[in-house]
């Protein structure tokens, strides 16, 4: 990929992006919350579940682009006010979404890492705005993209001089319809080799079935993503948003007690391999 400047493996072996003390290219991260904020109830006590189960930074749609208008839009500054809360009580760090060009500079007072979700990946405006609001980025895959794409896309952001771009596969359309959409797994030691820049997995969006979110998160270990995206409510068959596909918090625990062995696991195994 001779167009690639800033992203290619070439620049640099490895970028660790340090949000608030977390290290994301470093330690393997895992980012939990709800898919939006509905209220601060609901909010607080899935920052206080995630917390507990071991997550270090916290999730949380504060707008949401919906396939249809009439779905629920999130509650915009008022959930970030809410994000805000969250992070002062539990201390994890927040990553949520931004839409519009419009609304970086704003969100980026709220937000530790600003989300450029699929919808997005191509919204060459709003990469150019979020390179220059000072934040890190979490840059989704776009559901057609392939992975030169993704990466031309993080070359914007880099470009307008921000370096704190992480890369988050959450699935492409394919024909099969079991799933809601398809994780490409492979992508992750794929990226490895021709980008420096972190990668993480979204197995949530990816799957769409409450069933198949542990499976693929250990998968995700084992491909050597450096972390996890994943979708927690309190009561997710209240959920506004993606009910059919968000963990309850004692799914979410249960998925982080095989997690972090299985990484530790397979980190002593890659140290045996070295020695």
């Amino acid at each position: 990929m001779k167009n690639l400047k800033l992203a290619s493996r070439e620049i640099a072996q490895r970028t660790v992006v340090n949000v608030a003390g977390v290290e994301i290219g470093r330690d393997f991260v895992v980012i939990a919350g709800p898919c939006s904020v509905e209220s601060e109830e609901q909010t607080l006590e899935t920052a206080r579940a995630v917390k507990a189960a071991g997550a270090d930074m916290m999730r949380g749609g504060a707008f949401k682009p919906r396939t249809s208008p009439y779905s629920f839009q999130g509650l915009g500054i008022a959930g970030l006010k809410i994000l805000e809360k969250a992070k002062k009580e539990t201390g994890l760090p927040i990553v949520t979404e931004v839409i519009d060009p419009r609304d970086v500079t704003w969100v980026a007072e709220f937000a530790d890492v600003l989300q450029i979700g699929t919808r997005n990946m191509q919204n060459y405006s709003l990469l150019k705005e979020v390179g220059r609001a000072g934040r890190p980025v979490l840059l989704k895959r776009g559901m057609y993209s392939t992975l030169e794409e993704w990466l031309n896309c993080a070359e914007y952001i880099l470009s307008e001089g921000n370096p704190d771009v992480i890369l988050c596969e959450r699935g492409i359309r394919t024909f099969e319809k079991y799933t809601r959409n398809t994780l490409d797994l492979s992508a992750v030691p794929a990226m490895k080799e021709l980008t420096h820049l972190p990668v993480i997995i979204d197995p949530t969006h990816s799957t769409g079935r409450v069933s198949l979110i542990g499976p693929m998160s250990l998968a995700s270990v084992a491909a050597g993503a450096d972390g996890l995206l994943v979708e927690v409510h309190h009561n997710p068959e209240q959920a506004l948003c993606d009910a059919e596909q968000a963990l309850t918090p004692e799914q979410f625990k249960q998925i982080m007690n095989r997690l972090r062995p299985l990484k530790a696991f397979i980190d002593q195994q890659e140290k045996s391999e070295v020695i």
